[in-house]
């Protein structure tokens, strides 16, 4: 089974991410969930959502604790809130930030003894040039898709399209796309 949590601001479109990751594993043939964890935040407050996929059907029904993968929406969350509690040796760390990851403090977070494998992606910023408006998600779920390997691109448009109605839909499968492309070009820079 694989876990993702992921963190961000009410408002940010956390809960709509999740869902559409789990429809794009569902539209895979696999079995999935999504689930928000927040109680009367206001839009802007610090919000969760979980998802998990796997081949065989899913049981568990309770908070994602041991993550293998992190999907950071807001960066201003690093400093508030305890993101990397429980994320496995070897897990992924998604953040929606046009800054690097030592640029951000967490040089020994990535070079750790846990292998942590921390990606940035500008997603507020392709988010406001494909769909104007701040909300990552989308976005996100492109990079996550290139960086982790675990849902192909394609379910992820679908998945797309089948949360949203016509032009919003493209635009942000044109935000996801991009994120693609940057997530895969920067392994490939890493890997060269």
């Amino acid at each position: 089974m694989f876990q993702i949590r992921i963190h961000g601001r009410g408002g940010q479109g956390v809960v709509s991410g999740a869902e559409m990751l789990s429809v794009a594993a569902f539209l895979e043939g696999r079995h999935a969930q999504a689930f928000p964890s927040f109680g009367s935040e206001r839009m802007g407050a610090p919000v969760m959502a979980f998802c998990r996929i796997d081949d065989k059907a899913i049981r568990l029904r309770e908070p994602v604790l041991h993550p293998d993968a992190l999907i950071i929406q807001d960066s201003t969350l690093l400093h508030q809130v305890d993101l990397f509690a429980g994320l496995q040796p070897g897990g992924y760390v998604l953040l929606n930030s046009r800054r690097s990851p030592e640029q951000l403090g967490l040089e020994a977070f990535v070079q750790g003894a846990e292998h942590f494998r921390v990606i940035t992606l500008p997603a507020t910023v392709l988010a406001l040039e494909h769909v104007g408006r701040p909300v990552p998600n989308a976005a996100l779920l492109g990079g996550f898709a290139a960086t982790t390997g675990v849902i192909q691109l394609a379910s992820v448009i679908a998945a797309i399209r089948e949360k949203f109605p016509g032009a919003i839909a493209e635009k942000n499968v044109a935000a996801a796309t991009a994120a693609f492309e940057l997530a895969r070009a920067a392994q490939e820079a890493a890997h060269a």
